[in-house]
């Protein structure tokens, strides 16, 4: 009993609806490409969503942030104790762009095959979407209670960084959070299958405690224009070109925070390696952890990416002005050094503004909510070892935590060891194994009976 009221659990899982979920979900084409004038939005998957949450009987709210077209979804399932916080469970229904000639399938087929879904969004994140939204339907149906009230939101333009999603929701409709104190998103609870130092292995379900900072920055140089022809010691072309290049090179200082220390203790018990925090070759021994070493060393240090370049117009003119962007990622409590670092680097000809800036994210790794991951993927894979992690992106989370909401990311699926899943993301190919997408919805509706 909880709160005087019987908590109702399901007495079956919908894993064979949410292959379909996922593959019709990834058919709707929500590209975001960060420019309203190209990105057509979420509106059409979202009342998709809506209308089949408001068949199984949800009371549902369709919300238009900031502009239109980018739809996003919420509805809350009553829990037997109304005194505990709410638990939110969110997805984000939009994806980055992809090229048609690239992919071995169309990138919006959702075709099923060879054990997978593939297509654009298969793992961020229309996996968890569809795993949410049939898992929210069964409840429904089967007059489901959960321990607490659960809030299930369906949301736009996380890929863009939340400005006309989660940002824009939790500054114009708090009321849509009322009552939430803890919430599950991505990246988290995948499995990671890493090598013993004995010659065996272990699998381990990574949960997302951290994120970094996301921080776009645009860098502006401003010269002396000219004819192309003659001497220039004012081109901003170069005056970009070298701050740029400087970036792109330069190597932060090595930040052990709570959350990476955290997670090299716990998979050093399991694997039986020593990752030693003083020793000079820390990343060497992270690369025996396979491909996911590329997220677990960006944890490791702040970034400056340089990823787009614009100066120009004719090439005989040295033009007036050059711009480049860079994606800054910075570790929780380093944004002051960061910045002081990237002004010495950028040099006195070069300025510098935040478009977008975002800030780290960090929770501790306990409670009660860890407890009940644990035991839903310890209910389904007796072998199941969590350890925290911190992701070297950011997420919807960074919106939530503003209002005060503890943050996970909790996606539970259990991948095949070979599966090189870090490259999947935003990658070509992007796919999700169908057993992982059964697996997850069977963590995912105990965990949410047990939370």
């Amino acid at each position: 009993m909880v709160g005087k009221v019987t908590v109702r659990v399901p007495t079956e899982t919908p894993v064979d609806d949410v292959v379909d979920a996922v593959s019709r979900l990834i058919r709707f084409d929500t590209t975001n490409t960060g420019d309203l004038e190209t990105t057509k939005g979420e509106a059409e998957c979202a009342r998709w969503v809506a209308a089949q949450l408001e068949e199984a009987g949800y009371q549902v709210e369709y919300v238009e942030s900031g502009a239109p077209g980018r739809g996003n979804v919420f509805a809350r399932l009553e829990g037997a104790d109304s005194a505990r916080g709410a638990l939110l469970i969110h997805g984000h229904l939009d994806v980055v762009p992809a090229e048609p000639a690239e992919w071995s399938v169309h990138p919006f087929s959702g075709a099923i095959e060879d054990g997978y879904v593939w297509g654009r969004g298969a793992v961020d994140m229309k996996d968890m979407v569809g795993m949410m939204l049939v898992t929210a339907r069964q409840f429904r149906r089967a007059g489901v209670v959960p321990p607490r009230d659960l809030v299930f939101a369906f949301l736009a333009d996380e890929e863009n960084g939340g400005k006309y999603g989660s940002h824009w929701l939790v500054d114009n409709r708090p009321d849509l959070f009322d009552g939430v104190t803890e919430a599950v998103g991505e990246v988290g609870g995948f499995s990671l299958t890493v090598p013993r130092r004995d010659g065996g292995e272990r699998r381990l379900y990574l949960i997302e405690t951290a994120e970094k900072g996301l921080h776009w920055m645009r860098l502006t140089a401003r010269g002396r224009p000219g004819h192309g022809s003659m001497t220039h010691d004012h081109n901003a072309v170069t005056w970009i070109a070298e701050a740029v290049a400087r970036l792109g090179r330069h190597q932060f200082p090595l930040t052990l925070t709570d959350s990476v220390v955290e997670f090299l203790t716990a998979v050093g018990e399991e694997t039986g390696y020593a990752f030693d925090t003083d020793a000079p070759d820390l990343e060497g021994t992270i690369d025996k952890l396979g491909p996911v070493a590329r997220i677990i060393k960006a944890t490791l240090r702040d970034t400056a990416n340089p990823t787009m370049l614009k100066a120009g117009y004719k090439a005989n003119v040295v033009p007036a002005t050059a711009e480049a962007v860079v994606d800054c990622r910075v570790l929780p409590g380093r944004q002051a050094a960061f910045e002081t670092e990237v002004d010495e680097l950028i040099g006195p000809d070069v300025t510098r503004e935040w478009i977008t800036n975002l800030p780290s994210y960090e929770t501790s790794f306990d409670g009660d909510l860890v407890e009940a991951m644990n035991a839903a993927l310890r209910a389904a894979d007796p072998d199941a070892t969590t350890v925290p992690y911190m992701l070297s992106g950011g997420t919807d989370a960074k919106a939530f935590a503003r209002l005060g909401i503890r943050c996970f990311g909790f996606i539970p699926l259990r991948l095949p060891a070979d599966l090189d899943f870090a490259s999947l993301f935003h990658g070509i190919d992007e796919r999700v194994p169908v057993d992982a997408l059964r697996f997850g919805t069977e963590v995912l509706t105990r965990f949410l009976t047990h939370c």
